[in-house]
């Protein structure tokens, strides 16, 4: 038995004594004298659902037949059918007079009749839709008559309601009653509260009180008219009237129309059971419901199936109703994810639908997912999530990504996968402006320093770019440390010439962190012997890079001149239009192709991505799909160049691996007193200013005057 209370109501919208819910706004309809309120958790604000039905006095018939109601719905449980939560009666006064009141708690739900209007299907996909409604109600009705022996009595469009997933559920069970088909001789009625039923949704027996007949039908037989008198309101768009109105059948489909007459048979016995109506092949079989019973059987699936599904699913979801994707098909795929019953496709097919959803919907129900998939051991997982960093990156907070999304991000910057290594680096340019300085500087510093001696050469460039990109995030002692010795000391030594070529661009893009006795003592030498590269490119950067650092000196030699007190030796100028273009095209144009120990041919891509808007415009950046062939005379030079040095050897920056993988506790990111590459022997000429880079300069001495 429920749990009988007796309260006070307090008001509108307060709810009642005792009861954990607000009662709000009642919708227009509901089953008999029912009335059908949204309500609230008292406790988290959680929606739900509160049925109420009021009666004179505790004999009322009414309120016997809502007890009944009660007592079944909380004992029999089924995906299609409303889910109970709580119940009560309270009584009030009105003068002298009592009202009894019930009330029944449930999950969230909308009369079917209101939902219809809200959708406003029509055509293909209001029919897909009504097929998996009606697939599910008869999927409870079929429950209540063959594996329960119940008899609902009342199915119709009133007694069905739809869940916040669009999905129909089976509810007014106050006629339910047990089928007693075995006590033939009985001639008392079997459904005690048979007379709530409308005398237009009563079968011939029925509405004759043919009790005898009735036991001797199938228990399915009173169920299956209403289900027809359900088919019949919902494609006509009107409340059955009188029994005659179901022989219009210009609205019913044709497919359907075989299945509809069998349901209204006259003879009780001839009428198609409810479990026989979803086998109907051509109505029930179509798009929506074979992609929602796909999603829902997930796990009985192989993985070829399923990644066979998920490739489809995003052009498949663009013919489906919106509302139904977003609603149903949106929070399985979700927990599909989430759970690891679905492969890596399923992560496309879940952005694209989450594109279709508000900023503040997507961040309540689909990034929660996101966030929990960067801990998935997948790497198909990991590296699909890294593709598509730039659809959801800017909309993690800084938080989510400093504490939950880089720890399982970093580990890609070791992963023995040249891709995955590049691929993080490249989605460091959305998530290092979320990144706290103690975690850029305790630990993505350290992971940049291995990856700027990596043995792929992209992967060497791309750090490089990484590092100018992100120059402005770094504090002033990490630049000051990490930057002129990260450019000049090993992009420019890099034997492969787009490393060169990037660490001259990087210098020039983060040109005002420098002051002038850097850019006269290191950065200078090292940009000059560029001048001389065998790579016409890299010599084109290097002149531009030239005269911008020249510019820079002579801006500062006139303030000196002008004793202007306002003036530092910090001064700098912005990097220029044409660097800044280069130091977006790095980015975007190594790809990293077949095997990781490849290294030829890559690819290039059109240089369009400036600088000035790189952490802004970072959706291009991953991007790598439109690339053009690499000249063939850049090929033929990379055949003649020597492998870099290994990253897992050891050399004057110490056991990187080590500091990494000790906490990043240590102070040191690799950088400290570090040393050019072991590269070939260089041409005679570039040998001989390399010697004279490094010679002391002595200051002459002064000659006596004799």
């Amino acid at each position: 038995m429920f749990k009988f209370l007796r309260g006070v109501v307090a008001g509108s919208g307060t709810g009642i004594k005792d009861l954990p819910y607000y009662i709000g706004e009642p919708y227009s309809t509901a089953w008999g004298s029912w009335t059908h309120y949204r309500g609230t958790s008292k406790d988290d604000g959680s929606l739900v659902s509160i049925f109420s039905l009021s009666g004179s006095n505790a004999q009322d018939g009414h309120l016997a037949a809502g007890r009944n109601g009660v007592r079944r719905l909380r004992t029999v449980r089924h995906p299609n059918i409303l889910s109970f939560l709580r119940s009560t009666e309270a009584e009030t006064f009105d003068g002298t007079v009592m009202k009894v009141t019930i009330y029944i708690v449930t999950e969230p739900v909308m009369p079917l009749s209101e939902k219809i209007k809200e959708l406003g299907l029509e055509g293909t996909q209001r029919d897909e839709y009504y097929a998996w409604g009606l697939c599910q109600i008869a999927k409870a009705v079929s429950f209540l008559n063959n594996d329960c022996k119940l008899v609902h009595g009342n199915v119709c469009l009133s007694s069905v309601v739809v869940t916040q997933t669009l999905d129909w559920k089976l509810h007014s069970f106050d006629v339910l009653s047990e089928f007693d088909g075995k006590n033939e001789a009985s001639t008392g009625p079997m459904l005690q509260y048979e007379w709530l039923i409308g005398s237009q949704y009563k079968p011939m027996e029925l509405s004759k009180s043919d009790w005898a007949l009735i036991r001797k039908s199938p228990p399915w037989a009173i169920d299956s008219w209403g289900l027809g008198c359900l088919i019949y309101e919902l494609f006509s768009g009107m409340r059955l009237a009188k029994t005659e109105d179901l022989h219009n059948t210009g609205s019913i489909p044709k497919s359907l129309l075989p299945d509809y007459q069998r349901l209204l048979s006259s003879t009780p016995a001839r009428r198609l059971n409810a479990s026989k109506l979803i086998d109907n092949g051509e109505f029930f079989q179509n798009m929506l419901v074979e992609t929602i019973q796909f999603m829902e059987i997930l796990n009985l699936k192989d993985s070829v199936e399923k990644d066979t599904f998920f490739r489809r699913l995003p052009n498949l979801a663009e013919k489906l109703p919106r509302q139904i994707v977003l609603k149903k098909l949106l929070p399985l795929l979700a927990s599909a994810l989430e759970f690891g019953s679905a492969v890596a496709p399923a992560l496309t097919a879940l952005l694209k639908m989450g594109s279709w959803l508000s900023t503040e919907e997507f961040n309540v129900k689909v990034l929660p997912t996101i966030v929990k998939l960067f801990g998935s051991n997948d790497r198909a997982i990991r590296v699909s999530l890294l593709q598509h960093i730039d659809q959801f990156g800017e909309s993690l907070s800084a938080q989510v990504v400093d504490e939950q999304v880089y720890p399982h991000v970093a580990t890609g910057f070791s992963d023995t996968s040249a891709f995955l290594r590049e691929l993080t680096l490249k989605s460091m340019l959305i998530l290092a402006p979320k990144l706290s300085q103690h975690t850029i500087s305790g630990s993505l510093l350290k992971y940049l320093s291995k990856l700027q001696v990596d043995e792929e050469p992209a992967v060497r460039t791309n750090t490089t770019i990484l590092l100018g990109n992100i120059a402005g995030y770094l504090n002033e002692g990490a630049r000051k440390r990490v930057l002129i010795n990260a450019f000049t000391v090993r992009a420019l030594h890099d034997t492969f010439s787009p490393a060169r070529g990037a660490g001259v661009m990087a210098l020039c893009a983060t040109s005002s962190y420098y002051d002038t006795a850097e850019i006269a003592t290191r950065i200078l030498p090292n940009v000059v012997v560029l001048t001389i590269d065998p790579d016409g490119e890299v010599r084109s950067k290097a002149f531009q890079a030239v005269d911008q650092f020249l510019q820079i000196m002579k801006q500062h030699n006139e303030k000196m001149n002008m004793d202007d007190s306002n003036g530092t030796s910090s001064i700098g100028i912005p990097s220029i239009a044409g660097n800044s273009s280069l130091l977006g095209w790095a980015m975007n144009s190594l790809t990293l192709k077949g095997k990781a120990s490849e290294q030829a041919p890559l690819a290039l891509a059109n240089a369009s991505t400036p600088l000035a808007s790189a952490t802004s415009s970072t959706s291009s950046v991953a991007n790598t799909a439109d690339t053009v062939a690499i000249p063939a005379s850049l090929v033929s030079d990379l055949a003649d160049q020597p492998a870099p040095t290994s990253p897992t050897s050891t050399d004057s920056w110490g056991e990187l691996e080590d500091v990494i993988h000790d906490g990043h506790n240590g102070n040191k990111d690799g950088w400290d007193d570090i040393d050019p590459f072991e590269e070939q022997k260089p041409p005679p000429a570039l040998a001989s200013i390399q010697a004279a880079q490094k010679q002391p300069v002595s200051q002459p001495k002064p000659q006596g005057w004799g």
